[in-house]
């Protein structure tokens, strides 16, 4: 069985609840719903394993007590068929080996119930951002930022080519949307310590030229942060 709640969000937004525990897993749905995360909820292994495998998410979190297929067993089959999405094992094992096996089975992390919900939440706003840093489809409002192929799909549908530079600039943006960025950050982290901070305005210029002027937005006194198409 698997519920869904929310509107459709980027994929940057989903998450995956396995989770036997009916009440405990509406109470979930609520929590994350409200985070702005669409849920979907399976009850039981094997119904979370085929979600798994057939759809993407940016978290999951996953019970270890779960009937037709336990959560080891159902974490160890992702990780062979090379699902690499986050995963935070919620349960009530809570032992130091059942911690080591959840964490050799190949979750990130690992919280025992019950638990405090704002910890949960910090767990998985972490594990959230790890996969963000690693993703190459990035949302930009209506758009995407393909990092890999250094292309921009505006919301027409019209695609604009980027050099590396300036994809990895907004690359560094989009991966953390709401934060704003000094620019001796982005100088550190996108042109490799460049003495002159001057480069940022630069490249954030080029950029303005070829997908508007809305696509970085200024914090005077500050830096920048991600704006829209």
């Amino acid at each position: 069985m698997v519920r869904t709640s929310g509107t459709a969000d980027p994929p940057s937004r989903r998450l995956l609840l396995i989770e036997d525990d009916r009440e405990l897993g509406d109470m979930l749905i609520g929590l994350f719903t409200e985070q702005g995360y669409t849920v979907d909820l399976a009850l039981e292994g094997q119904r979370g394993l085929h979600l798994g495998l057939s759809r993407a998410y940016d978290v999951l979190i996953l019970d270890r007590g779960l009937p037709t297929l336990n959560g080891i067993d159902l974490l160890r089959r992702l990780r062979r068929q090379a699902v690499t999405t986050p995963v935070l094992m919620l349960t009530a094992f809570g032992a130091v080996a059942d911690r080591v096996a959840g964490l050799d089975a190949g979750a990130e992390d690992y919280l025992v119930k019950p638990f405090d919900v704002d910890e949960l939440l910090a767990r998985v706003r972490a594990l959230h951002r790890r996969n963000l840093d690693q993703a190459t489809l990035l949302p930009l409002g209506d758009g995407w930022l393909d990092a890999e192929a250094h292309l921009v799909r505006l919301p027409s549908g019209e695609q604009v080519r980027l050099s590396g530079q300036e994809c990895r600039l907004l690359s560094a943006l989009a991966t953390r949307p709401r934060q704003v960025h000094t620019r001796t950050s982005l100088r550190q982290r996108v042109f490799d310590g460049a003495e002159k901070e001057s480069i940022v305005d630069t490249y954030v210029y080029y950029l303005r030229s070829k997908l508007g002027a809305k696509v970085v937005s200024t914090v005077r006194g500050v830096g920048y942060r991600l704006g829209g198409l």
